[in-house]
């Protein structure tokens, strides 16, 4: 990390769970590893006993503390009073930089990092979409609205950071040219997550690790687990890791497709536990931005077969044989037993450890970002970002 003063980072988001909540917590042992302070502020009412292993694990890295609260998923009047009490939180804590992250923590920072201005306290306000809003389409009146507020808010912005090179097309495509200084810094993983972990002796023969909802794409899963089948000729057997709203109907798509007991569920567990299962990794989603499971596979070691969708392309490879066309199961179903069926199929697909380890790096992540906080809080580099921006 670049040696200068320690900083007071507060990261705030609304779900403490999936790619974000990944994404903070590397960073949060990143910067205070540094020598930096740094807190989290986030829903009260999302997560379960696997998430709050999580937090439990970060937790002597917080020292400006975990802040949680309700806060609803959609716009509604009990924002007003989350806001409130957001703005109250976050000027108790003085941070120097206000980092938010999705939609609703991008939001909640940068208006709370704003009244702070108006109070003449000085404050980055950073926001990273994840994906989030840019999902939204420009043709649905909920994508206008959705997209113009995103335009809206870059007045009270000072940098926008994007996690792949498709984040930020999309953000030009749908909400215009950004108005504020931009950067690229691809998500990253940890040195301890480069660890090839060997699959357990009663491995299945795929599997699907993530939270259970049609935008990540389980029923297309099974769809093309049950075409795998009649492609290969012969019973296949696959775990479906992860809690959702959904859970109950792929449950019940599973059954009416006598499905059930060669595709068992398991609820979320530690990434590590779910890739001793198997050497296959199926990431079927319907719309990502750069998701840590991808990189995470990678440095295990697995197989991916991923949707080509958000930054999936930028880190397998954008001629991968491992990539298939979204919403299309037959396709999925494809490679799905080629990966079985072809011998050496891995490493024609799979990028090289080495070139994995040379982008998508936590260490050169969350040094990427720090030096932007800085850039930020320095008045000189501040004025030299708004010129190149």
């Amino acid at each position: 990390m670049t040696e200068q003063r320690p900083l007071r980072i507060l990261h705030c988001f609304r779900s403490p769970v999936g790619g974000i909540f990944r994404h903070v917590r590397d960073l949060v042992l990143e910067h205070s590893k540094a020598g930096h302070e740094v807190g989290i502020l986030c829903d009260s009412s999302t997560g379960g006993e696997h998430e709050d292993r999580l937090f439990d694990d970060i937790r002597p890295f917080l020292s400006m503390g975990l802040t949680r609260m309700p806060m609803r998923r959609h716009v509604s009047l009990s924002d007003i009073g989350v806001i409130w009490d957001t703005y109250k939180n976050i000027k108790s804590l003085r941070p120097d930089v206000l980092h938010g992250h999705g939609a609703k923590g991008g939001v909640l920072a940068r208006l709370a990092g704003s009244a702070l201005r108006v109070n003449r306290y000085r404050v980055a306000r950073l926001y990273t979409a994840h994906g989030g809003s840019l999902h939204y389409s420009r043709r649905s009146l909920t994508g206008q609205f959705v997209l113009r507020m995103e335009r809206l808010q870059e007045y009270f912005t000072d940098a926008l950071v994007f996690i792949c090179e498709y984040e930020r097309d999309a953000y030009t495509k749908k909400v215009g040219r950004p108005q504020t200084a931009t950067r690229l810094i691809y998500n990253g993983i940890a040195e301890r997550d480069f660890e090839l972990i060997p699959t357990r002796s009663d491995a299945v023969h795929y599997i699907y690790v993530g939270m259970l909802r049609d935008l990540k794409g389980p029923d297309l899963f099974v769809e093309a687990f049950a075409k795998a089948e009649r492609i290969l000729g012969r019973p296949l057997s696959a775990v479906m890791i992860g809690d959702g709203p959904d859970r109950d109907r792929y449950r019940e798509m599973m059954i009416e497709r006598g499905l059930g007991k060669r595709i068992s569920m398991l609820p979320a567990m530690r990434v590590q536990q779910a890739f001793a299962m198997s050497q296959n990794l199926v990431v079927p989603s319907r719309a990502e931005a750069m998701p840590y499971i991808v990189l995470e596979g990678l440095g295990a070691g697995k197989t991916i077969i991923a949707t080509r969708v958000g930054g999936i392309p930028e880190v397998l490879g954008r001629d991968s044989p491992a990539l298939v066309n979204p919403e299309d199961s037959d396709d999925l179903a494809r490679v799905m037993a080629d990966a079985i069926r072809i011998s050496g199929w891995h490493d024609e697909a799979m990028p090289p450890m080495e070139k994995v380890k040379s982008v998508f790096s936590a260490s050169i992540m969350a040094n990427d970002v720090l030096k932007l906080y800085h850039d930020l809080l320095d008045p000189q580099s501040k004025q030299a970002i708004a010129v190149a921006s």
